[in-house]
């Protein structure tokens, strides 16, 4: 009974923070017609849509090596068209639906289970390729917010005016971990667990591909924002690698709510707030749901032909 508390107490604090950010929404929005969001979406040029979908498909792609070099990490091997399906179904499902050690984890836990792969091997797979996302977000934010400091507005209640201070503090992770690679051969023991650093070049690898990773998908929403938007796609960058550090630590889904509220603060006095609301809801449609519809038919695909 005990060990089932903190899954609820995160449940629990996920559904407060998701309603608490859509009655920020809800607030934001107030005096504007929500016609005004949808039109906003009819306006975007199919030229846009288009470089988004793209931009979406290059993004998922780029996130297929996280798996690659788990398995170079841990030393073993697998086909490399068993480990791009396992990566993309996990890394949509859990984009989508959130709390990513559950759902990605699950996910290749079933599939390389099937073809072989030791839970141990899995598990470290999986540990592995949550520590690249994580590894990607603190290289390119950090530099961002060290080189281009964003302001923070005091609705979110920080201890700091600025983004630089995390800035700072996501650039020394990083170098811990390089250091770390380059340094300390021999496995570590953590709470009973032995943990071995990769090499150097796996740790540039990882570092490399989630930034490209980051990039992309910052990329996505950039394109669907209005054109007459008077913002560079680095200034843009550092609000939304802000924007997806919330949402991804409050555990909610997609950061569905978290997500919009802290770009609305930033880009609600530049561009109108139906306008951003609209490209976000095209950014969702085009950068989680189109990816799950085709992630479930493609599990469902295999379920039919394993059946078989």
């Amino acid at each position: 009974m005990l060990k089932k508390l903190p899954i609820n107490f995160s449940f629990l604090l996920s559904i407060l923070l998701l309603g608490l950010s859509l009655w920020a929404i809800a607030h934001e929005l107030k005096e504007y017609n929500y016609q005004d969001i949808f039109k906003s979406i009819v306006v975007i040029s199919k030229s846009r849509l288009s470089l988004a979908i793209w931009l979406t498909v290059l993004g998922y792609l780029i996130m297929i090596p996280y798996d690659i070099l788990g398995f170079s990490y841990i030393q073993q091997s697998l086909s490399w068209n068993k480990i791009a399906f396992t990566n993309f179904i996990s890394c949509v499902f859990s984009n989508t639906i959130g709390f990513a050690l559950l759902t990605g984890s699950a996910i290749r836990y079933r599939f390389y289970s099937i073809w072989g792969i030791s839970p141990i091997a899995i598990t470290q797979i999986i540990a592995f390729a949550n520590f690249t996302f994580w590894l990607g977000m603190f290289a390119v934010a950090g530099l961002v917010f060290l080189l281009k400091p964003l302001s923070i507005p005091p609705q979110l209640h920080l201890f700091f005016t600025t983004v630089r201070p995390l800035g700072v503090i996501f650039l020394l992770l990083i170098t811990i971990y390089l250091l770390a690679s380059i340094l300390i051969k021999q496995p570590l023991r953590i709470f009973r667990q032995t943990f071995r650093f990769p090499n150097v070049k796996i740790s540039l690898a990882q570092i490399g591909i989630s930034s490209l990773d980051w990039i992309l998908a910052a990329a996505v929403l950039y394109a669907l924002l209005p054109v007459n938007t008077s913002l560079s796609y680095l200034d843009f960058l550092g609000i939304y690698l802000l924007a997806m550090f919330a949402g991804v630590i409050s555990n909610v889904p997609g950061g569905l709510g978290v997500f919009e509220t802290v770009i609305l603060l930033f880009l609600s006095q530049k561009v109108a707030a139906p306008s951003i609301l609209g490209s976000m809801l095209a950014y969702r449609g085009i950068y989680y749901f189109l990816p799950l519809l085709v992630a479930a038919s493609l599990v469902g695909l295999y379920e039919v032909r394993s059946s078989r």
